[in-house]
């Protein structure tokens, strides 16, 4: 029984912290990627849609990414979408495909990617603090309906702290690197 919360609470952190990474690739570091193009979604015959769906993205250089879509018809949705979702750059529509030429960042851009980037990684903390507080919910629960006792009680959640304690750290971890990551010129 308490096997399974403690197996439940450790996918459900680890879920927190992937999901952590996986906002990050949103974010902009020193060299482009084609995941800023993300969250990029345009309207695919009445069917919100990623551009990946409708084109193939190539990174060209260390500031440029070209968008070459497989029906022509589709590019100035996609300039739209791209100008609307504001990823730093101002799409470059020549009639066949999409161009962005990426700035270098300046110092305070990098600053704003930092002050993003933490602002997800305190997203994760939340989510795992609340992780903890479920499954510790589940113990107590246990302990009222007389299934564990008090002891077993103080210990399972004794158990759950380290783990959040572990994911925490493995946040601030993975945030120190990140940070010194985007801040690097």
């Amino acid at each position: 029984m308490l096997d399974e919360i403690f197996d439940k609470c450790e996918s459900e952190m680890r879920s927190s912290v992937n999901h952590m990474l996986k906002d990050f690739k949103t974010l902009r570091t020193g060299k482009v990627t084609t995941s800023v193009l993300d969250n990029v979604k345009i309207d695919y015959y009445g069917t919100m849609t990623s551009l990946d769906q409708v084109g193939s993205i190539l990174v060209a250089d260390a500031t440029t990414i070209v968008v070459n879509p497989w029906e022509k018809n589709l590019l100035s949705a996609i300039e739209g979408a791209i100008s609307k979702a504001n990823v730093g750059a101002n799409p470059n529509n020549d009639g066949d495909q999409i161009k962005l030429f990426f700035p270098a960042m300046t110092v305070e851009q990098r600053q704003e990617s930092v002050k993003q980037m933490k602002g997800m990684g305190e997203t994760a903390k939340i989510a795992i603090r609340n992780d903890r507080k479920h499954a510790n919910d589940k113990i107590k629960k246990l302990e009222k309906d007389k299934e564990i006792t008090v002891d077993e009680s103080k210990s399972a959640q004794d158990n759950i702290q380290k783990l959040t304690d572990k994911f925490i750290a493995e946040v601030d971890g993975i945030l120190k690197t990140k940070e010194a990551e985007i801040l690097k010129v």
